[in-house]
């Protein structure tokens, strides 16, 4: 059976993550977390100082000095390095995140991981999660989900997720960080958040998680047929 590649975009904190990474792993395919990498590159930035110095040319003056890949752990998952470090914890703070929704909209940075993702994927068999795969980055992929859910249903599941972490957020400027991220995520010139005309789309606001992966699975099965 022909290996495909699997383009699933969404809004932040919709579970565009986990569900690649079940995904991927039910169809025995190579998982690549493109949010990651534009955490990674947000990461660099706040360690070098330029992440808030408001020039762009600052933030691309260090892309020949981010190295990004994806080491496989013992149990079988996938920890982000940079630059030979493991900083799979580090990017997934609130303030990294926030800040990769601001580099995304630099048009160098989406070109510079664009193609480092089109080579991992070249070959097909990956399952690819973030917010232009499906229209920009593989608009040729056989099998493009598009995920959404409330914007209140988000920030309540990234509450949860800070809160975890041991962090003290305030539910208050999570959704408030939640929608800042949609409205750039949707307005930014290159590369803008948007449903693929031949998406299939997925709203799992009332679902659960078993559920959703099922419904999943069942679209998968059947584009692979």
């Amino acid at each position: 059976m022909k290996q495909i590649i699997v383009a699933i975009d969404g809004y932040s904190s919709c579970g565009k993550s986990t569900i690649a990474k079940q995904l991927a792993q039910y169809a025995g395919y190579r998982y690549i977390d493109t949010g990651a990498m534009y955490r990674a590159v947000a990461l660099n930035a706040i360690r070098k100082g330029v992440m808030y110095s408001g020039k762009a040319t600052d933030i691309e003056g260090i892309l020949d000095f981010t190295h990004i890949d994806f080491a496989i752990q013992p149990d079988g998952t996938q920890h982000v390095t940079l630059n030979g470090e493991d900083v799979e914890k580090q990017i997934r703070t609130l303030e990294v995140g926030n800040a990769a929704s601001q580099i995304a909209v630099i048009p160098e940075v989406r070109r510079f991981l664009v193609a480092q993702q089109q080579q991992m994927g070249k070959q097909g068999g990956i399952v690819m999660d973030g917010r232009d795969i499906g229209t920009v980055v593989f608009p040729q992929a056989e099998l493009k989900l598009f995920l959404t859910a409330s914007p209140e249903v988000r920030a309540e599941r990234r509450y949860k997720e800070l809160i975890e972490k041991g962090e003290q957020p305030v539910m208050a400027d999570v959704l408030a960080d939640v929608n800042d991220r949609d409205y750039r995520d949707t307005h930014r010139d290159e590369s803008p958040l948007r449903q693929a005309e031949d998406a299939v789309v997925v709203d799992n606001s009332c679902m659960t998680r078993e559920e959703q992966m099922q419904h999943i699975y069942r679209i998968f099965d059947e584009r692979c047929k």
